[in-house]
């Protein structure tokens, strides 16, 4: 993890860096050189928060195929797996398939001068991708609650699907740093590692997540991002509420860096984003399969589950 956080710094700087401890390394930098601004993590992932923009880096399902009807300048992104891509995906859309080289081999050719869409099976993972692509300077927004919850539910969805695989560019489409791309191979090798584990695609499961808290696991902390109205509504006992939106980053002092924190929102889609970039500050941070739960998303949650909830003032 510290190698991937000092390699994603090339992106913003280049010059010498100033790491999350806020000491700084010697630099070669002159007022001549523009773009050697000393910046570390925290600044990119907090800029990440500060800046957000109204749409939260998605887009709704009908919005976007609208868009796609439209004929829109735009890049669509499938990542969900290459063979569910070559049964049928969103016209136009180029596959990066979740779990694969895909992740890292080819983020150098997602071009920047056009919209970015990403969409996975139900958000939660693109969630993850959009944070780590919008932090390292590829504009992108995710498709509310992905392929299999929120595409498939809207009516005359077929008009936007074939099953003709799209070529990716040949040539390198965005100034990304060789190390960014090394950073990329270690984020997403070591994602890919953690598969067959509780903890696979850095999302645990309702199941094992009920298991852990049942348990009274003193290393684990659940950490809900939902809004303070829905957290005293109800929430899983023991958790923090960090409010998911602009400004959020100046809350993540106060997460402990030696626990694993479960993360959740409402469906798992803005608490993959907040989990992609609690990594990249190093924390050890998962989502929790589809959130607390929400009609649109059943049977996945937390709550879908039946599982327990308290209330408070």
């Amino acid at each position: 993890m510290k190698k991937l956080l000092s390699m994603l710094l090339v992106l913003f700087v280049l010059g010498t860096f100033v790491f999350a401890d806020g000491q700084q390394e010697d630099s070669d930098a002159t007022p001549e050189t523009t773009q050697a601004e000393t910046v570390s993590v925290r600044d990119a992932v907090d800029a990440y928060f500060a800046n957000m923009p109204d749409h939260i880096y998605k887009v709704g399902q009908a919005e976007f195929l609208q868009m796609v009807g439209a004929g829109s300048e735009m890049t669509v992104v499938d990542i969900r797996r290459a063979d569910d891509y070559a049964e049928g995906h969103i016209e136009g859309a180029v596959n990066m398939a979740w779990g694969s080289p895909d992740m890292y081999e080819k983020v150098q050719y997602i071009p920047t001068d056009k919209p970015v869409f990403i969409y996975c099976y139900s958000g939660q993972t693109a969630g993850q991708a959009v944070a780590l692509l919008n932090i390292a300077g590829i504009p992108s927004r995710s498709v509310n609650l992905g392929y299999s919850y929120g595409l498939s539910k809207v009516e005359g969805l077929q008009e936007y699907v074939n099953a003709e695989e799209v070529a990716w560019p040949t040539t390198v489409q965005n100034e990304i740093p060789e190390n960014v791309l090394t950073a990329y191979e270690d984020y997403y090798t070591e994602t890919a590692e953690a598969g067959g584990t509780p903890f696979a695609s850095n999302i645990v499961s309702e199941t094992n997540a009920k298991a852990i808290h049942d348990a009274g696991d003193e290393d684990v902390l659940f950490v809900s991002v939902r809004r303070p109205e829905h957290y005293a509504e109800a929430h899983i006992e023991g958790a923090i509420n960090i409010p998911f939106g602009k400004g959020m980053q100046e809350n993540f002092a106060s997460l402990p860096a030696d626990k694993k924190l479960i993360v959740y929102c409402y469906t798992g889609q803005t608490a993959g984003q907040v989990v992609g970039a609690l990594r990249l500050l190093g924390f050890d941070a998962v989502s929790l399969k589809g959130g607390m739960g929400m009609p649109a998303n059943e049977p996945m949650g937390w709550m879908s589950q039946g599982y327990p909830t308290v209330a408070s003032n």
